[in-house]
Formats: structure tokens, sequence, C-alpha cells
């Protein structure tokens, strides 16, 4: 088994024949919700830069091999993008089913779109940088409007 095409592909979910990106980022979104039952956001936030930072000289290493840049079945920046959004939104126990699909869904608004910050390092920071820090940049807009949109809930429900 080769186990960079593993780590890259989040287990193969990233050769998904359609839209490998939410099948990744889904896929991303389910080991994340398990590992909050064992890790507090805090450290899968710390465990998403981790990730990052080894994905980043990995994905390098494989653009050489394979000779494509962000190939669609590299699909670990949507891991570290989800993992960070679920990080810092707020989830708990007690707001996951409401939390979890948020930011899996702004998640995918921003990786998809990519406004801002985002495009720019898409289109001008090459190699595993720029494949990482897009997604790393909209793990932390998606996990922002996560928590933005769990307060106006909170706030009209107990009004």
């Amino acid at each position: 088994m080769n186990f960079r095409r593993f780590f890259l592909t989040v287990g193969y979910s990233g050769l998904s024949p359609k839209a490998p990106g939410t099948v990744g980022s889904f896929v991303s979104l389910i080991l994340g919700v398990f590992l909050l039952d064992f890790l507090h956001s805090s450290s899968l936030f710390l465990l998403s830069l981790l990730i990052t930072v080894i994905a980043i000289k990995q994905i390098d290493i494989y653009e050489k091999e394979i000779g494509i840049h962000d190939s669609s079945e590299i699909v670990i920046d949507e891991l570290a993008g989800v993992w960070i959004a679920l990080s810092i939104c707020g989830i708990n126990s007690e707001n996951i089913f409401i939390l979890a699909p948020l930011a899996f869904i702004f998640f995918r608004i921003f990786d998809i779109w990519k406004p801002s910050i985002i495009g720019k390092i898409d289109k001008d920071v090459k190699g595993g940088l720029g494949v990482m820090g897009d997604d790393v940049i909209a793990g932390i807009f998606a996990g922002i409007c996560t928590a933005g949109v769990w307060q106006l809930i909170e706030s009209l429900i107990l009004l």
C-alpha cells in the first residue's frame, strides 16, 4: 500500500469518481466528529495544524511523482479545513447535529467559491503550501460563520 497516497486521499476517499472534494470533506467531517468524542476541540485544532505541516511536504513529493499540481484526488486539505471549522465553531454534544452540518456547508461554500484571500492563495501560492493554505483559511472562515450562525440561533431562541 502506498501510505502517502492513502494519507493524501484521506483513506482513498479522494478517488471518488464524482465530487472527490465533497466526498473527502464528508469523510473528514465524520472522522472529526468521531474524534471530538475523545479530544477537546483545541486538540482537534492542533491535530489539524500538525496534519497540515506534514501534508505540505507530502504534497510536494507527490506532485513531483505524478506531475500534477493540486490533483483532485488530494483531499487532505479538505480534512484540515473541516477539522479547523469544527474546532473553532463551538461544537459540543448538545449542538453537534446542527453545527457539524453547518460547518460542512460553510466549508464547502468557501472552498468552492474561494472569496478574498482564499482565492488569492489558491491562485498564487504553489506546491503543498498553496494546496493546504486555501483550505485552512476556508476552514477558519467556515468556523467563524458557523459560530456566528449558532450565536444568532441561540439569541433567537432566548427571545
